[in-house]
């Protein structure tokens, strides 16, 4: 059979390595709108919830009874049931009506309500009303920094290099757990090297994460997942009081944390319910603020491949990034695990979060090569940072990223590495040797570096835990080798910790070592010429990047 040739050509297309499916609602293939999903409903009786979207009391699962008893307000909800879904969604777009009003409504919507909510919104919509609702006024951005050999010296250099373009959270995580103390050590050296401020966290179990936090190696954390079935929630060993419990565990020792979601997850555990993936994901927003964690990192982050593989899979994620907003939490919007071929469609997704702005417009942009990235990959990796700044410049929106030149990039990897070699001098661990440095200051991957001796390595890093070796005793090592700066870095992160105001949503710390977040940074969006606006400062930074020429270079 003749074939025709631009079919052949497009059949190469890199979006035809995608996976795509029908909708297949009885399993929760179906992004924002199942046959399955309950009507909006409310009753109250003595003041308790006895049926909530068209199921009695009686009958809850433990989500319906955690957002019926914490999260709804009993005072407010039947007000709100009563108003009309498109009129609350033309409230979310409408610059008259401002966010607080918003935020105040919200506490009277049941899941079913805010699903009908934003079905009536298409993206640009959906991105109108992010503007608004955002709860810190400043845009930020968030990074991976690991390496599939868990080397603790290039880990470090890659932080300082992640914190010079101005993340302002790293994350990192580990391929053998018992490496997990060194990765939180070299992330938070490197990254203080770089700047003041920058808040790290090491994605593990959940009980090793707690214990570095509580030793000031790593001061926040959002691995902390939930699920929208009880099903679901249930195989993870877990219940929305058991997650509420661990949060104030991190929270009562000066821990920041938020939890994480996602559309799709259910699907991918086979818990669906036949329920449609936003209509779980909003179960879990819900959940979190009834638990009164900071916020979310949601926009189906791991299984970001079951929604954009459905209809309007991809609008589906935007739109769970917009209910965290909703409900005045914080979110961290996915954009963090790779899930096409195409970069023009990852690019794609990435623009409904970057041009409206959110709190950390990714939850992971990695800052190594994503075969590096020991979360499975990023959207966006270190290859495509100028892609992404020079986006910035396109479009005069603020990423939450800034240029940096070659020559100060090397010289803070170089810092930082060193550093990391006089802390493991200090306390008996493996020698860093100058090859080592030399090696991790030009780096692009683990692959350029010597090899350590990984059993040694091991002995140490569990001494960490075993001896209890703090930030504290990591700031003190610095100060006496001479790397002052970076040693008062860390020390004013342990003095955050007692202070606590890093705990209000949204929080982030500047490179002044100001916080700034929700509460002294309010997002008061209400149209043209108000809400984030980029000073001139800033728009110099963002569009002085390398590649542009001067007229003077030509005299």
């Amino acid at each position: 059979m003749l074939r025709s040739k631009r079919f052949e050509i497009l059949e190469e297309r890199p979006v035809n390595k995608d996976g795509f499916v029908k909708e297949w609602p009885e399993m929760g293939f179906v992004a924002m709108s199942s046959p399955n999903d309950p009507k909006p409903s409310i009753t109250i009786e003595n003041g308790q919830i006895v049926e909530l979207d068209g199921k009695r009391r009686e009958d809850f699962d433990m989500l319906d009874q955690f957002i019926a008893d914490y999260t709804i307000d009993r005072s407010l909800t039947e007000q709100v049931m009563a108003l009309d879904s498109l009129e609350i969604a033309k409230k979310l777009v409408d610059i008259n009506v401002s966010r607080s009003e918003i935020v105040r409504l919200s506490k009277g919507l049941t899941p079913a309500k805010v699903l009908e909510v934003l079905n009536h919104m298409n993206v640009v919509e959906m991105m109108m009303a992010l503007q608004k609702m955002r709860a810190r006024k400043t845009p930020s951005n968030q990074c991976h920094v690991t390496n599939v050999r868990d080397n603790p010296v290039l880990m470090a250099a890659d932080a300082a290099e992640a914190g010079l373009y101005g993340f302002d959270e790293q994350e990192t995580t580990v391929g053998v757990a018992r490496y997990a103390p060194f990765n939180a050590l070299a992330l938070l050296v490197g990254s203080q090297t770089a700047r003041n401020g920058i808040l790290t966290q090491d994605s593990l179990e959940e009980a090793t994460e707690l214990r570095l936090a509580m030793l000031g190696m790593t001061s926040y954390a959002e691995t902390v997942s939930i699920y929208g079935t009880e099903s679901v929630f249930m195989d993870g060993d877990d219940t929305p009081w058991s997650k509420s419990f661990l949060a104030s565990a991190y929270a009562s020792r000066g821990a920041k944390m938020r939890f994480t979601s996602g559309t799709g997850s259910e699907v991918q555990m086979a818990g669906a319910d036949g329920k449609s993936m936003l209509y779980l994901e909003i179960r879990c927003v819900m959940m979190a603020k009834g638990a009164g964690v900071q916020g979310l990192q949601n926009g189906s982050i791991s299984c970001i491949g079951i929604p954009a593989s459905v209809p309007s899979g991809i609008r589906a994620v935007l739109a769970e990034n917009l209910a965290t907003t909703l409900f005045d939490m914080e979110v961290a919007s996915g954009n963090d695990q790779t899930f096409s071929h195409s970069e023009i469609r990852r690019s794609a997704k990435m623009l409904c979060q970057m041009l409206p702005g959110t709190d950390f417009i990714f939850a992971g942009f990695a800052a190594v090569p994503n075969n590096e990235d020991m979360f499975a990959g990023s959207n966006m990796d270190s290859s495509d940072l100028d892609d992404y700044l020079i986006i910035q410049r396109d479009m005069m929106v603020d990423g939450g990223l800034k240029p940096v030149d070659e020559e100060s990039l090397i010289k803070t990897r170089y810092q930082a590495a060193k550093a990391l070699q006089v802390i493991f001098e200090e306390l008996g661990f493996p020698v860093i040797t100058d090859e080592e440095i030399e090696a991790a200051t030009y780096a692009n991957s683990s692959v350029d570096m010597p090899q350590r001796n990984v059993v040694e390595d091991l002995k140490a890093a569990e001494r960490i835990l075993r001896d209890g070796i703090s930030g504290f005793d990591v700031a003190l090592i610095l100060a006496k080798r001479g790397y002052r700066q970076t040693a008062e870095r860390i020390f004013n992160m342990l003095k955050h910790r007692v202070a606590g105001d890093y705990l209000h949503t949204s929080a982030i710390i500047n490179k002044d070592n100001v916080v700034i977040s929700a509460v002294n940074d309010e997002n008061d969006y209400k149209g043209p010429g108000t809400g984030y606006r980029l000073s001139p400062e800033r728009w110099e930074e963002i569009k002085n990047i390398r590649q542009a020429i001067s007229p003077q270079d030509f005299d």
